[in-house]
C-alpha cells in the first residue's frame, strides 16, 4: 500500500472507527492516530489542527514565537533525489559523516512492485524539547524569539545527553567542532542574514519542503497545517515534545 492509497482508504472508514490493519500501517511508519478532522470523513493525526484561530490573542497563545518557524513535508512528492541533503551540506558545512537532514526509506514488501516510499526528517524544533532539558550546560537551547532549537557549540562538552534524549535522532557529534551539531533551520547561514527560506526547501525540485512562519495565517505553512479535509500529522506525538515539523499528502 502506497501513501496515496493509504490515505484514500481512510476516507472510506466509518467516522471514528479505525480498523486494526490501518492502525498497524501507522505504527509501521512511527505515526499514531490522535483524532478525527472536522466533518468526520477523514482522520486527522495531529492534535494542533483547528478550524482557524480567529484572534491575535489566540494565535499568540497557540504559537508564542514571532516568527514561529515551522516546516511541512508533503511526503508523497519526495523522490529521494537528495538535493536537499546536498544543499544542506554545502550551506552549513556539514561533514560527510554528519547530517542535518536526511531521507528515510520504506519498502512496501506487500506491493507487487516493491514500491519505495520516502520520509524526509530533520530536527523538529519542538516546543517542549527533551534535548534542551537533558543538556547539563545549556549548550542546546530554544531561542526565545523564533523558537528554533539551537546549539551554542562553545558550551558543549560532548556528553551526548541531548542525542540520547532526542526522540527523532536528529543530532550528531561533529568531530572538528568537538560538539554536537544539528539543523537550525539555516539560521546562522541564511535566516540571520535576511534570507527567507532554508537551503533544503529552496533546493527541492518537487516542492516537498514548505518552510515558513506558523504564527502568520497568510503563510503557506499555516494554511497547510490548518487545512480541513486532509490528514496532517507529526512524528511521535506520544513523547509530548510538541514538534514544529508536520507531514501531509498532496
Amino acid at each position: 500500500m502506497n501513501w496515496k492509497e493509504f490515505f484514500k482508504n481512510l476516507k472510506t472508514e466509518e467516522q471514528g472507527c479505525v480498523p486494526d490493519e490501518t492502525r498497524r500501517e501507522f505504527l509501521k511508519i512511527g505515526l499514531i492516530i490522535t483524532g478525527v478532522a472536522a466533518g468526520g470523513s477523514l482522520l486527522n493525526v495531529v492534535s494542533v489542527v483547528a478550524e482557524g484561530l480567529a484572534t491575535s490573542e489566540e494565535l499568540s497563545k497557540e504559537y508564542p514565537y514571532k516568527p514561529h518557524y515551522s516546516m511541512v513535508f508533503r511526503v508523497d512528492r519526495c523522490i529521494d533525489c537528495e538535493r536537499c541533503v546536498e544543499a544542506c551540506r554545502q550551506t552549513n558545512n556539514v561533514p560527510e559523516y554528519g547530517w542535518r537532514t536526511k531521507i528515510l526509506e520504506r519498502v512496501d514488501t506487500k506491493a507487487v512492485d516493491q514500491q519505495r516510499q520516502f520520509m524526509p526528517i530533520l530536527c523538529n524544533h519542538c516546543n517542549n524539547p527533551p534535548c534542551v532539558r537533558a543538556c547539563p550546560t545549556q549548550a542546546t537551547y530554544k531561542d526565545k524569539q523564533t523558537g528554533i532549537v539551537k546549539m551554542a557549540s562553545y558550551k558543549c562538552i560532548g556528553c551526548k545527553s541531548c542525542m540520547s534524549a532526542c526522540p527523532y535522532d536528529a543530532r550528531y557529534f561533529n568531530e572538528e567542532k568537538r560538539a554536537i551539531d544539528k539543523c537550525d533551520f539555516c539560521w546562522e547561514s541564511r535566516l540571520s542574514k535576511g534570507m527567507k527560506n532554508t537551503a533544503c526547501a529552496e533546493a527541492c525540485p518537487a516542492g516537498v519542503r514548505i518552510f515558513g512562519d506558523l504564527s502568520d495565517p497568510n503563510s503557506e505553512v499555516y494554511k497547510i497545517v490548518h487545512q480541513m479535509g486532509k490528514a496532517v500529522w507529526v512524528l511521535k506525538p506520544e513523547t509530548g515534545a510538541k514538534p514544529n515539523v508536520f507531514y501531509t499528502i498532496g
